[in-house]
C-alpha cells in the first residue's frame, strides 16, 4: 500500500472510533480503539513502538515510543487534549524524522468536529 492509501484507511479509523466513542475520553481509550479498527481493516499496526534515538552517533539510553506505527510506513500520533497546540506538530516532525519516515498523522480526538482535527503531515527531509 502506498502512504496515500494507508492515511486514507487510518481517516476512516479515526472517524468510525470518534463516532463510536466520542469525545473527552483517555488517549489510551483511543489508542486500544485504533489499533482493532485498523487492524480490522487488514493493516499492521504497532502500537507503543520503540524507537532508538541516537546523538552525536551514539544510542541514547532512552525509552521512546511511538503511539502508533501504521504498516511501518505512517506514523500516528494521538492526542486527547482541549487545545491542538502548535508544539505537537512541532512532535510529529521531529518523529518522522528520528525514525525517517515519510509521513504522519496528528489527531485529537477531544473536539466537536473531527474532520478539522486530523492533520497530515509530510517530512520533505528524507
Amino acid at each position: 500500500m502506498t502512504e496515500n492509501e494507508i492515511t486514507y484507511q487510518i481517516r476512516g479509523a479515526i472517524y468510525n472510533v470518534y463516532n463510536e466513542l466520542g469525545p473527552g475520553l483517555l488517549e489510551n481509550v483511543y489508542e486500544a480503539a485504533m489499533v482493532y479498527e485498523l487492524r480490522k481493516r487488514g493493516l499492521k499496526v504497532e502500537s507503543q513502538k520503540a524507537v532508538e534515538v541516537f546523538y552525536d552517533g551514539k544510542r541514547l539510553p532512552v525509552d521512546y515510543r511511538l503511539d502508533l506505527l501504521v504498516e511501518e510506513k505512517v506514523i500516528v500520533e494521538l492526542k486527547s487534549v482541549e487545545e491542538t497546540k502548535n508544539l505537537f506538530f512541532k512532535q510529529l516532525m521531529t518523529y518522522l524524522r528520528l525514525t525517517d519516515k515519510r509521513v504522519g498523522i496528528l489527531v485529537n480526538f477531544t473536539c466537536d468536529d473531527i474532520n478539522a482535527n486530523i492533520h497530515r503531515r509530510v517530512n520533505d527531509y528524507r
